[in-house]
């Protein structure tokens, strides 16, 4: 890629999925990167899923070998014998400690490497105050940048986060043609048992993800026409 511009750390999640839709849309196709990371998470399907997704809107796709994490940090996330809990007042066992921060900072080395100046990350602080995540704030994201504007001696690196502050509902919102958003809806897995669609329904994942669209249909009843149902 001659012209990248920016990398998008892309899971095949819905909200890191519409990052690479708005990032496509800022810059084009042709100077995007979709950046996944191999890490031996429960749902790894969701790497197909990322490649389906990119190739659907013409964006190179290459996927980075982190399964390192696993030798080093033990959650429900990457241990498929560990049953997934999120218990009252504490973040849920899918927590992997650092991993956004750990990502960011790998894109970013990438993308600098390249001759780009950002990555996007889908992060959103709702993930925060709903499951826990301390990792998926802008207060955070600001403290990598600083960093990684050090690393490259860079003052003008930025990882841009355009949903950080949004509700799900919004996120989908921001796709204004929604017969992407409803590409996205039927083919982005966001549960953690790696279930399609609808999800598991119980996984903190599945139940904002659900959240998010029940509102969407609320509020728009006749602008999807989707192959599944959420309750």
């Amino acid at each position: 890629m001659t012209d990248l511009k920016t990398v998008v750390v892309h899971s095949g999640g819905m909200d890191s999925s519409i990052c690479l839709y708005l990032a496509i849309k800022k810059y084009g196709a042709d100077s995007v990167l979709s950046l996944g990371f191999s890490y031996g998470q429960r749902h790894d399907n969701e790497l197909d899923v990322a490649k389906k997704i990119a190739d659907h809107f013409k964006v190179k796709r290459v996927v980075i070998d982190l399964s390192c994490l696993n030798q080093i940090t033990t959650n429900a996330l990457m241990d498929k014998n560990i049953k997934i809990e999120h218990k009252r007042d504490e973040a849920p066992n899918t927590l992997v400690i650092g991993r956004n921060g750990l990502m960011a900072r790998v894109a970013a080395i990438h993308a600098f490497d390249k001759g780009a100046k950002s990555i996007s990350m889908g992060v959103i602080e709702i993930e925060q105050a709903n499951s826990g995540y301390r990792d998926c704030s802008r207060q955070y994201m600001d403290i990598i940048e600083k960093a990684l504007r050090l690393d490259f001696a860079c003052d003008n690196f930025r990882i841009e986060t355009p949903l950080v502050k949004m509700t799900k509902l919004e996120t989908m919102e921001v796709i204004e043609e929604y017969k992407d958003l409803e590409f996205l809806l039927e083919n982005t897995i966001t549960c953690y048992e790696g279930i399609s669609k609808e999800g598991c329904g119980r996984c903190p994942a599945c139940k904002l993800r659900n959240k998010g669209i029940t509102d969407y249909l609320d509020k728009y009843p006749h602008r999807l026409n989707l192959s599944f149902t959420v309750s």
